[in-house]
């Protein structure tokens, strides 16, 4: 099923309204990333974009066209580990938050 634009609007504005929402869609979004599943955390990353620097100051902060950022950030997009570690640390300069992670014994 197709997300609506209601939900992509509920979800921008509970993430610049809720500091603890927006770090855990963070969180989710590099654990999903590590973890085998891109083509989510992907989705997750468009939403946090949408709802914090936007992709037309994303596209000049890295240098890179908003349409192919927008591409990217589709489920079917196939980014460059350096376009996904710069749309990381955009994320986290506008949330202001650092991400720290740890290996654990499976």
């Amino acid at each position: 099923m197709a997300l609506t634009r209601d939900f992509k609007v509920t979800v921008a504005t509970r993430v610049q309204s809720d500091p603890v929402f927006a770090q855990a869609l963070l969180d989710e979004a590099v654990e999903l990333f590590i973890n085998g599943e891109p083509d989510t955390a992907k989705l997750i990353l468009r939403d946090l974009v949408n709802a914090t620097v936007g992709f037309e100051s994303l596209a000049e902060e890295i240098h890179k066209p908003a349409k192919s950022l927008h591409r990217m950030l589709s489920a079917s997009g196939n980014p460059t580990m350096s376009n996904v570690s710069a749309i990381f640390a955009a994320i986290k300069r506008a949330l202001n938050v650092e991400i720290r992670t740890h290996a654990v014994v499976a």
